[in-house]
């Protein structure tokens, strides 16, 4: 299983909680795309994941920013995920982003809204933020593998899944 979070700007520690954080220690991967915010916070989330692929965010600290690169790319059974925190150019510069990287599924944050919708050949997700919502529901994503690909899922903090679409395998 793959979880997937933004935007948790905490100050000490990641704020994991309820399904959210049974499913960050039970996972494969955790996938985070920035505004951990200290050094603190991520440390806290490298504690609790068994591993953690994260890009820093506009409002990670200096610290947090010379640890993690801004973009990067990472293939989870059969399926190139790129992840990026924002990318100026809206929905063209996300797509563009993902198409160099020849990826199937692109992740953002940044602007704490969830979503999950696709564009071509191409899924995009924002999982939210599941500590600063910023009037928007609080949650997080999670893809489980399946016979050819990954089922992503929007979930609430209680686990409940929201939205679910299915990428196929490069």
């Amino acid at each position: 299983m793959l979880v997937i979070c933004s935007d948790t700007h905490r100050q000490d520690d990641p704020g994991l909680q309820g399904q959210l954080q049974e499913d960050v220690a039970a996972a494969d991967l955790v996938c985070h795309v920035g505004d951990f915010t200290t050094e603190s916070v991520l440390d806290g989330f490298q504690e609790a994941a068994d591993q953690l692929l994260a890009v820093h965010g506009n409002a990670d600290s200096p610290g947090v920013r010379n640890r993690l690169p801004d973009a990067r790319a990472v293939t989870y059974e059969g399926v190139t995920v790129a992840l990026t925190h924002r990318q100026n150019g809206g929905a063209t510069g996300l797509e563009l982003f993902g198409r160099s990287r020849d990826a199937s599924l692109v992740v953002s944050g940044h602007t704490h809204q969830p979503s999950l919708t696709v564009a071509d050949d191409i899924t995009f997700l924002n999982p939210g933020s599941h500590n600063e919502p910023r009037g928007n529901r609080p949650g997080y994503a999670v893809a489980t593998p399946d016979q050819s690909g990954l089922v992503v899922e929007l979930r609430s903090l209680d686990g409940t899944v929201v939205k679910q679409l299915r990428v196929e395998e490069d």
